[in-house]
């Protein structure tokens, strides 16, 4: 490698993307259930991007099984695993005997299979499935798991097309747009015949997009554009959830962006291990089934998650130290489309929500602490245990406050510009800077105004960011209840919520958890039966309920958590449950999460042993 090719700037990466860079990739896999495995070749198309030709490829992998690598058609026998290094895996590297001149492309064709250590993909048995009969699989590549796949350039900062053939016995979905099925192949001494499932994305993405699911799938309309596909079981009641709001919520984001640029918006669901919320897979978002809750309440998630579809997924950061470009800009488009359908206060009530996730994250980590930064140093670092609500919520505050410091109806001139300027490409926060600069350096006033960012402390400063004022309309009623609260004979009665809304009972709990003294156990139990929280389907309240009754030290949650723990995957759920239970009960925490560790993902169950070491 010439000495003069300046590094990549993702540090989570091995990768000499600075050399080389894909321009598309093949995924030729087949599905092996039996084995729990994927196997098969992907072929990427690189090109040489430098003046000075590299002789070597070097690629991402973590746990693969990498059988022939073959360079235009021809078997090459030069080519190594190196030694791993966590958290970044294996090293593949692929000598390139003189290299090759800028601009050339080389077909870079890899035989492989995934191994039993590999952290991208859940496997089920069909006992494990809602109805039993048949397995099922997911992958879940965000934020280095693609690596654990396939060799790759496993950086956000690299987008290259995709195409997908895979071949399996049961119904696959993928982030690529479908291009049907065909070649059925039977199967051996008793066993499944198979179809391949073609799949295309002439968008280039970045490697954690790349997404696949397979098992007893089925779908439904839920908009002229989308669709919705889970377990047979679950289809009606899924369809119900969404299809009231999913075409408007693409409508309101194509009002304040530009139009929808991956043609289809399909959702599906998840088996309950899913360990997010959601996962903004172009063309097919990831979902958790604790968004079916009968209500229509947790619908946000959608919003959330096709607000992705511009950013993170159009335009991306460009490495995992400024993840608040995905996730920061996606939470403010997600409130924007909030307050288009419900009215503005609901903005700053969501905004409230989110201050509360904030501030547990901020005092979980510590106030000091990188992770809490806007822009973080990762290096040698996993990206996953900087995962929590900071990016999301203070990145939020960032675009707000620059929204209020220009005027709503200047802002809204630059969200489409940034949009275009950047589509199909990643960038970093010093790129975010000097895009806005330069888009209002003709406006005398908002350049005035921006003149009195201190983008040092935004982006560098740990802890909370100054706390906005706000409008606190729609949650006065739960501050007042909350207070009724701390009053240790305090007499509920059902009356207090009747016209309250799922998710005003939810800063209702989130501001009884702030109390300065925990509830009584019984006040616990009082809060549960006379509220129906025992009874809710609704896991944010659900979960919320459980975790006052644990801080309250009320022995009567203990075991409904427990049982909870193994029927839900998702860690905003199941990490802050296994962390008060441990408190009051380490023995049935660790007796829990043993009992459960086949059912979690891969990422949960390493966050939550984590935890455990806290």
């Amino acid at each position: 490698m010439a000495a003069s090719v300046a590094p990549p700037r993702d540090p989570n990466t091995v990768s000499n993307y600075n050399c080389w860079r894909t321009k598309h990739n093949v995924a030729d896999l087949a599905i092996d259930f039996d084995k729990q495995r994927l196997h098969g070749s992907v072929t990427l198309e690189l090109e040489s991007i430098t003046d000075k030709a590299s002789e070597e490829i070097i690629l991402d992998t973590s746990f693969v099984d990498v059988r022939k690598i073959s360079i235009n058609g021809t078997k090459v026998t030069s080519w190594e695993l190196k030694e791993r290094s966590e958290p970044y895996g294996s090293p593949l590297f692929i000598a390139i005997p003189g290299g090759q001149a800028k601009g050339a492309v080389l077909s870079v064709k890899i035989d492989l299979s995934t191994t039993n250590e590999c952290t991208a993909l859940q496997w089920f048995s069909p006992a494990q499935t809602s109805n039993g009969k048949f397995p099922y699989m997911f992958s879940q590549c965000q934020a280095i798991h693609s690596r654990s796949i396939f060799p790759c350039q496993d950086t956000p900062d690299v987008k290259s097309t995709y195409d997908f053939r895979i071949r399996s016995p049961l119904h696959v979905v993928a982030s690529g747009l479908s291009r049907g099925t065909s070649s059925f192949v039977h199967g051996k001494d008793g066993e499944a015949g198979t179809l391949l499932y073609s799949f295309f994305q002439e968008i280039p993405m970045p490697s954690y997009l790349f997404a696949i699911a397979s098992g007893d799938i089925a779908t439904a309309s839920i908009g002229p554009r989308s669709l919705v596909s889970t377990g047979p079981e679950e289809l009606a009641a899924a369809k119900w959830e969404m299809e009231d709001d999913t075409e408007k919520y693409i409508n309101i984001a194509e009002d304040i962006i530009f139009e929808y640029q991956w043609t289809q918006y399909n959702v599906l669901v998840l088996p309950p291990s899913f360990p997010y919320g959601g996962m903004e897979n172009p063309v097919f978002t990831f979902a958790t089934p604790t968004i079916v809750s009968g209500d229509r309440k947790n619908i946000d998630v959608i919003a959330h998650e096709l607000s992705h579809s511009w950013s993170g997924n159009l335009v991306s950061n460009a490495s995992w130290e400024h993840f608040w470009l995905n996730e920061g800009w996606t939470t403010y488009l997600e409130r924007r489309i909030q307050a288009a359908v419900y009215g503005e206060p609901h903005r700053d009530f969501s905004a409230i929500i989110g201050w509360k996730a904030l501030a547990d994250s901020v005092d979980g980590f510590g106030h000091d602490h990188e992770f809490t930064k806007l822009v973080m140093d990762l290096k040698g670092k996993d990206p996953d245990d900087s995962f929590s609500s900071i990016p999301y919520e203070k990145g939020f505050h960032f675009l707000y406050y620059l929204e209020k410091l220009v005027g709503k109806s200047t802002w809204d001139k630059f969200i489409p510009h940034y949009f275009r300027k950047w589509a199909r490409k990643s960038l970093d926060s010093y790129e975010f800077k000097d895009t806005l600069l330069d888009f209002f350096s003709s406006d005398k006033d908002a350049s005035a105004a921006l003149e009195n960012v201190d983008w040092d402390a935004w982006f560098y400063k740990p802890g909370l960011p100054p706390k906005p004022d706000f409008d606190t309309s729609m949650v006065d009623k739960c501050y007042s209840l909350s207070k009724a609260w701390e009053d240790k004979d305090y007499k509920p009665s059902p009356s207090d919520i009747e016209d309250l809304s799922a998710n005003q009972i939810v800063v209702l709990l989130e501001t009884i958890q702030l109390h300065k003294e925990p509830l009584l156990p019984s006040q616990s139990q009082l809060l549960g039966s006379t509220y129906a929280l025992t009874e809710s389907k609704n896991m944010e309240l659900t979960a919320r309920y459980l975790k006052i009754g644990l801080m309250a030290k009320d022995e009567t949650v203990y075991k409904p958590t427990a049982e909870l723990l193994g029927k839900v995957g998702r860690m905003k759920f199941v990490r802050p449950l296994y962390r008060a239970l441990a408190k009051v009960d380490r023995h049935l925490a660790e007796k829990t999460f043993k009992k459960n560790l086949n059912f979690y993902h891969p990422i949960c169950r390493d966050m939550v042993e984590k935890d455990f070491q806290k």
